[in-house]
């Protein structure tokens, strides 16, 4: 495909989705609003779907889809129950939460949203992050710049640990096998920062960082649809994604530290390494 045909292309799709995502918004804040809603419970207990979550998921599918039948789909709600990931091949492939931060929603938390990304020839190309609750809408076209509410944005310039503000996510420490890992990483990491926050959305968080709000985010153990927006919103907002272990970002096995400047997440990762090598304590 010629780049400019490309780019034509990567607008309508955008324009497209923008439009669509801002349509899921009365029902992202019906459900929102309610204090009793109907819950189900998915892969463990601690991971959770409303009937929001499928309606919000089959209204842009079926959306994206008429318009453009091209189109593949990797989508959290699509995919529930199955154990394993589709290939990203190189067609054109939306990545779709439809409710990241589920928790927080059912609580009525504002930190939650709706994340979608598109990703051509295995990059990611557009990456749209919704929060109603709050009138934030989070969008970028790669090699555009980042945006919220068609403002532009841009991370921190903190190149220092211990002047960043760190979001990190521990709710994982209900699961046995893993919350030595996820406590020693949150010391390691809030030890040597200016603060820490857990926000329990992994797409907003990542919107934050984007926008300099937080400086650096670490989250392991996620899926593509958690993360693929708001990685593209960090890059295209000055910043940089890296796999936890120092390694390039696979979006398919989505480990990451994202940070505002270069030497904050290789500070960050150094922290992690550090955490993941204590020995000689054991959190109970």
């Amino acid at each position: 495909m010629a780049q400019n045909t490309r780019e034509t292309k990567i607008k309508e799709y955008y324009d497209v989705a923008v439009d669509l995502v801002t349509k899921c918004g009365p029902i992202f804040m019906e459900g929102y609003n309610k204090s009793k809603k109907e819950v189900m419970v998915k892969e463990s207990f601690f991971d959770f779907v409303t009937v929001y979550d499928q309606q919000i998921e089959e209204k842009l599918t079926e959306n994206l889809l008429k318009a453009f039948p091209e189109s593949v789909f990797i989508g959290e709600e699509t995919l529930a129950g199955k154990k394993k990931l589709p290939e990203l091949t190189d067609e054109p492939t939306w990545i779709i939460d439809p409710i990241d931060g589920t928790t927080n929603y059912i609580h009525r938390l504002p930190h939650c949203g709706i994340s979608v990304a598109l990703a051509i020839d295995k990059e990611l190309v557009i990456g749209i992050i919704y929060n109603p609750v709050d009138n934030e809408l989070y969008s970028t076209r790669k090699g555009h710049g980042a945006f919220l509410n068609g403002e532009p944005i841009q991370v921190t310039g903190a190149t220092e640990m211990s002047s960043a503000v760190v979001g990190l996510e521990i709710t994982l420490v209900n699961v046995p096998q893993l919350r030595d890992r996820c406590l020693k990483r949150a010391y390691k990491l809030g030890s040597g920062a200016a603060g820490t926050r857990c926000l329990a959305s992994a797409a907003l968080s990542l919107a934050y960082v984007a926008k300099g709000t937080l400086d650096v985010y670490h989250v392991d153990y996620l899926k593509p649809w958690d993360v693929a927006a708001g990685v593209l919103l960090v890059r295209e907002a000055g910043g940089v994604v890296y796999n936890t272990n120092g390694s390039a970002f696979n979006i398919m096995k989505p480990n990451l530290v994202a940070a505002g400047t270069e030497s904050l997440a290789q500070a960050a990762i150094q922290l992690i390494e550090q955490a993941d090598h204590i020995k000689d304590y054991k959190f109970t």
